[in-house]
């Protein structure tokens, strides 16, 4: 059936206001972003991915905890600077810092949660501590990784990793699903291409 030029116009009106209104759902729904995740599995790439895609502020909360030589920030002090750091409208934050957990959750409207299997986090921690010591990458703070660190020391994340993982993908789903995030959108992915994906639909 042949549509007359005053339906293709509503068609076309129509088109053109439910875009409108998606991409204001989409502008609400990452007004304020949270990444969590077992430790190397890719909060601060996606992270920085979604800061850049979305035009919001970057906030990465191991830049606020680390103090040069590997010394932990004060707790207060830690706390007061997540507070101001996210006292912004938009932003994008990244890390898994229970102890200010109560003040970044809160504002959240979106978490993402990336879950992905051991044997991927584990690679990746073994990956990027070797490039890292061989490049001596600056980090938070100055610090620089360093090959005892990443493969002889108690700190180690490779160690930390192997201790962490499990326990953190038992315990997300109850975090998540509790009262501090109950008024966020919660996306969880399993792997890396789901996020990926995710980031280009945006």
């Amino acid at each position: 059936m042949l549509r007359s030029p005053a339906n293709k116009t509503r068609l076309r009106t129509f088109g053109r206001s439910a875009w409108r209104k998606s991409i204001r759902e989409i502008e609400i729904r990452m007004k304020r972003v949270v990444i969590i995740g077992t430790s190397c599995s890719g909060k601060s790439h996606l992270a920085r991915q979604l800061s850049c895609k979305l035009g919001t502020q970057y906030i990465e909360l191991d830049e606020l905890h680390w103090e040069p030589n590997w010394q932990e920030r004060p707790r207060e002090e830690f706390a007061r600077l997540v507070k101001e750091s996210t006292a912004g409208d938009s932003w994008v934050v990244d890390g898994n810092y229970s102890m200010v957990r109560d003040i970044v959750w809160p504002k959240a409207t979106t978490i993402i949660w990336l879950d992905y299997s051991f044997p991927l986090v584990f690679y990746r921690s073994i990956r990027r501590s070797i490039i890292r010591a061989i490049t001596k990458e600056r980090l938070f703070s100055g610090n620089v990784e360093t090959f005892k660190q990443s493969f002889f020391s108690k700190d180690s994340i490779i160690l930390w990793v192997i201790n962490t993982h499990r326990k953190k993908r038992e315990t997300y789903p109850k975090i998540v699903s509790s009262r501090v995030a109950s008024h966020a959108k919660i996306e969880i992915f399993k792997n890396p291409k789901q996020a990926c994906e995710y980031v280009e639909s945006l």
